[in-house]
């Protein structure tokens, strides 16, 4: 393939997938669709285009603990490895700066396979922010067919307020979920957590900015969970979407199962 035809798929990659892709995920992704091209190849003509990958910046903190509230055990111990979907998901907020005042952005993840399943966007930080992203998890498993069976699930989050409350921890034990709280109090309590939400501050709402309202960023992140969940590549799970990981962990434990008589 020429190079200016290449350029042409370079660029559309780049353009489809919120101008965040750097050389190695637009090298995948041309691979995924066909075209067999080196790396190399990719990350000269990237230059010449004079395009290059998101860079991720430095979280804002926004957790506040209560002291005086009791609070989960951590179930974790930031190992956030899980077999299968419905077995953990990690949990956290975030804020964007709008003309209209400040919105809150919560998400809940599955740690098996990255996807988001559940989020919401407010302009209070009570804990109604998080329960409406849990709400949303619950509703997108029983939507998809696939619902969490109880005692089998853990929700994991940081200390904030908002995930110590009575409020939220009774709605997990009604749904049977196991509550976990992190216990060292540092990024990596809630590691993967922090990478979703640093990606959603790079990929979307930095090179988006200004935001007028809570409705402009509920919208946006309503794409921008799609784009993530289905077609974004990500590297941890074999550099495939989320959904994708899913269908094929699915398909795969479906399979009959070969035996040999002796």
């Amino acid at each position: 393939m020429r190079d200016e035809e290449l350029k042409e798929q370079i660029q559309e990659v780049y353009t489809s997938n919120y101008r965040v892709y750097g050389a190695r995920k637009i090298w995948r992704e041309l691979n995924r669709q066909g075209y067999a091209v080196a790396r190399c190849t990719v990350e000269r003509l990237m230059r010449e285009l004079g395009i290059a990958g998101a860079v991720r910046g430095k979280k804002v903190i926004t957790t506040i603990t209560d002291p005086a509230v009791g609070r989960a055990p951590d179930l974790l111990d930031r190992d956030f490895v899980a077999n299968a979907p419905n077995r953990c998901r990690v949990a956290d907020f975030t804020h964007v700066a709008a003309w209209s005042g400040v919105v809150y952005v919560a998400f809940v993840v599955d740690t098996f396979s990255r996807r988001i399943v559940g989020w919401s966007a407010s302009t209070s930080k009570e804990t109604q922010l998080v329960l409406d992203a849990l709400e949303m998890a619950l509703w997108q498993r029983d939507r998809d067919g696939r619902p969490h069976t109880p005692g089998q699930l853990i929700h994991h989050s940081d200390a904030g307020s908002q995930y110590t409350s009575f409020k939220l921890a009774e709605h997990l034990d009604t749904d049977g979920i196991a509550a976990s709280i992190g216990s060292v109090g540092d990024a990596y309590d809630n590691a993967l957590m922090e990478s979703t939400i640093g990606l959603y501050k790079t990929e979307l709402i930095k090179p988006q900015r200004p935001w007028k309202s809570l409705s402009q960023v509920e919208l946006a992140t309503a794409e921008w969970v799609d784009w993530y969940n289905h077609r974004r590549l990500h590297g941890e799970i074999g550099h495939v979407p989320p959904v994708e990981y899913e269908a094929n962990h699915y398909m795969e434990s479906t399979k009959p199962q070969v035996t040999t008589t002796i």
